[in-house]
């Protein structure tokens, strides 16, 4: 426990100094990723993460220094350079933006690591360090590279600010943006731009080969915590930054593991207790809806089979009467009519005989006059034939609203019974109820 404290609050000089780069890096980059995902450029984001490992080789090899300013700058240029090529593959070949990325990915990729070898083995006095740019070595950073990245990314954050609402039409709605008058072109221009820096500042603390995942990974997570992008830029940018922090803590603290490995296992972790936790989105949360949704419909269900029995409401009826209405299972069957009783809607004589209470009756009628109206819907107005119309009924009277209750009705002309000659139950029996939440 105290080797972990230690990794995640540490003292030593070099921790201290590479921590606050890190999670500013993760950070914004984790921002410009939910454009990005938003674009589904992510495959784009991944073939700049790899096309850049040429151009800090080039700058290499023109400068023999290792410079954050000439990496930065060779970077951006091959990363262009890749954005450029894919461009130009899909627009004047049959080939498909996946197909086109792949390629330009793997060889530009393949250069890099061409010149990366002929560096290693040129016998230059300053190539030592350059293979930390393929997993990304934080503990290597410098404070002038951390006083570097403070810099560039506030500039992507002033950007990002700045233009904000532009970046979010161009990303949800680029159709309804040109009819409005604003330049697409230069705005794609300068997300790209944004990306293609953001990488290139990112490739020393990530790696080459885990930049694209530190863009899209965190994007994803906060994707799945709400629909507001403004909100979802800035989780983004919360997850990037704690897995920054976590990654480079563990990173430093295990000595000699690369960074970029450790800070994408971060992310990911957050992002799959997001998928998982997330209130609304969550697969919890989803499971959660479900769940309730089919009790739901065995409730109602249940209801309908004490209408169908035509019983005087003071009359219990016997749980095997039920089963033969409605085909329930005998294993669902109790627990069903225990949960109608916890909701007031039914009551036993303390042996296998039930009945409903007031309350019941008027929702069990109800679901019955849904039910109705809906198979009279489809055979009015779709022509489905009486015999076709009770599965689909079954299936769409446990989600009417009100709301439809009352169009169906009134375009209907108010019926009186349905295809099958059955009465259809007014809506004075259901006025003012609503379903009992599950």
């Amino acid at each position: 426990m105290g080797s972990i404290i230690t990794w995640l609050f540490p003292s030593d000089p070099i921790a201290l100094t590479v921590l606050p780069g890190v999670i500013i890096l993760s950070a914004v980059s984790a921002m410009v990723g939910c454009f990005t995902l938003l674009r589904k450029r992510a495959l784009a984001g991944d073939a700049i993460a790899h096309a850049v490992l040429p151009g800090i080789c080039i700058a290499f090899l023109l400068t023999s220094e290792k410079s954050a300013i000439w990496f930065m700058g060779g970077a951006i240029g091959t990363g262009w350079l890749s954005l450029w090529t894919i461009e130009l593959i899909t627009t004047h070949t049959r080939l498909k933006a996946d197909t086109a990325t792949a390629l330009v990915l793997s060889t530009f990729f393949g250069l890099g690591i061409v010149l990366l070898t002929l560096i290693q083995h040129s016998g230059m006095g300053a190539q030592s360090g350059l293979d930390r740019f393929l997993f990304g070595r934080a503990a290597a950073m410098t404070g002038g590279d951390v006083e570097f990245i403070t810099w560039v990314g506030a500039l992507i954050t002033i950007t990002i600010t700045l233009l904000f609402n532009r970046f979010s039409l161009l990303s949800f709605d680029p159709a309804f943006a040109q009819s409005i008058g604003l330049p697409l072109r230069a705005l794609s221009f300068v997300l790209s731009l944004l990306t293609v820096t953001v990488v290139a500042i990112g490739i020393q603390a990530v790696g080459v080969v885990l930049m694209a995942a530190l863009l899209v990974t965190p994007a994803a997570a906060a994707r799945v915590w709400t629909n507001r992008l403004p909100v979802m830029a800035l989780v983004a940018g919360a997850i990037g930054a704690l897995a920054g922090w976590l990654g480079t803590g563990i990173s430093i603290g295990l000595r000699g593991m690369p960074t970029g490995p450790w800070i994408v296992i971060m992310a990911s972790l957050l992002a799959g207790m997001s998928f998982i936790a997330a209130p609304r989105n969550g697969l919890f949360a989803r499971w959660l809806r479900s769940r309730h949704f089919r009790k739901k419909v065995d409730r109602e269900n249940l209801l309908k089979a004490f209408y169908a029995l035509h019983t005087d409401p003071r009359d219990f009826v016997r749980e095997g009467q039920l089963e033969g209405v409605r085909q329930v299972p005998e294993g669902s069957l109790r627990p069903a009519l225990r949960r109608l009783r916890r909701r007031s809607l039914a009551e036993s004589d303390g042996g296998a005989r039930w009945r409903l209470t007031e309350e019941g009756r008027a929702l069990s009628t109800r679901v019955v006059r849904l039910h109705r109206l809906w198979e009279l819907y489809l055979n009015r107005r779709l022509g489905l034939p009486p015999d076709h119309v009770h599965h689909s009924a079954d299936a769409i009277e446990h989600i009417i609203t009100p709301e439809l209750e009352k169009l169906l009705s009134s375009d209907l002309g108010h019926p009186g019974s349905d295809p099958h000659d059955q009465p259809i139950p007014g809506p004075s029996s259901s006025s003012g109820l609503t379903t009992p939440p599950s």
